[in-house]
């Protein structure tokens, strides 16, 4: 029997939540993810299962600012998807939020659809602040947008970026880090992915980027080591980037979250040949039942 494929209608609230409230969450935006990449018949598959723990509790734990109703409100809080491969997990996230139709994640990567293979701000989908994709610049990106905020509107806004782990192989990674310590952002939080997988294998032995803490640590960062899939760690980590930020420490926040690529699906757990391909009909059957 052919798979036949609907998208609930749920969306959750921004507020403070028990730990597990979010695996609720996380499933759903999971499940999105298997769904949508299916239908696509392309698109990034572990890397989205592996951050959507860290995004359950970014968007729906009461951390980031944001109203679905008013996207562009100034005093909201920013994000921006530097890994623009990712943005499944995205997409899936802005929908359950309310920004838009969980309807519109069955036209991932479809010609003419908002949802492209990377964010585009000129798609006009609420909840992008920016096109990402080519890896680094995202990051840079939001550096510009904390700085800004920072030192030239003085505001109290906070800015999220994401990375992958591969994605900090760049050298333009490290000119970003470099700024934002010399700039004292303590309003700009870097979240980055590390589940050691790249397209061509481990991240280890493509090109290491260990040991990645002391890196951050040497470039002025406050640095904090997570469990990217323990609800308590992800909240107490966002919790002292907060406090980071109130107190005007004068460092970046850097969150360095331990994660496994494809978690939830039985057949992707830490297998880097799932970074880049979608599953075909008889894996997502497969996937969908690991993740009811």
């Amino acid at each position: 029997m052919a798979l036949e494929i609907t998208f609930s209608d749920k969306t959750f609230e921004n507020k403070k939540r028990n730990p597990d409230e979010f695996s609720e969450i996380a499933l759903e935006i999971r499940r999105d993810i298997i769904k949508s990449l299916y239908l696509a018949k392309s698109g990034h598959s572990g890397g989205t299962l592996g951050t959507s723990d860290i995004f359950s509790v970014l968007f729906f734990g009461g951390v980031m600012k944001y109203n679905p109703q008013k996207p562009d409100w100034k005093d909201r809080d920013r994000f921006v998807l530097s890994a623009g491969h990712l943005c499944p997990v995205l997409y899936s996230t802005l929908a359950r939020a309310g920004f838009y139709s969980p309807e519109e994640l069955y036209r991932l990567r479809k010609f003419g659809s908002r949802l492209q293979g990377h964010p585009g701000f000129d798609m006009k989908l609420p909840g992008i602040e920016s096109s990402t994709g080519s890896l680094g610049q995202g990051v840079s990106i939001a550096v510009g947008m904390a700085m800004s905020d920072k030192h030239a509107d003085k505001n109290n806004r906070k800015v999220f970026a994401l990375t992958g782990d591969g994605e900090v192989e760049e050298g333009t990674v490290w000119e970003a880090a470099m700024a934002a310590a010399h700039y004292k952002l303590d309003n700009l939080c870097w979240i980055l992915d590390n589940n050691d997988c790249q397209i061509d294998g481990r991240v280890k032995d493509v090109m290491s980027i260990y040991p990645v803490d002391k890196k951050f640590e040497a470039f002025g960062f406050d640095v904090i080591n997570i469990d990217g899939h323990n609800y308590n760690d992800i909240k107490n980590a966002f919790a002292k980037f907060k406090s980071n930020h109130e107190s005007k420490i004068g460092k970046p926040t850097a969150i360095i979250a331990k994660t496994i690529m494809g978690k939830g699906v039985s057949f992707m757990e830490d297998k880097y040949i799932w970074h880049g391909n979608p599953p075909n009909e008889e894996q997502a059957k497969i996937a969908l039942e690991d993740l009811k």
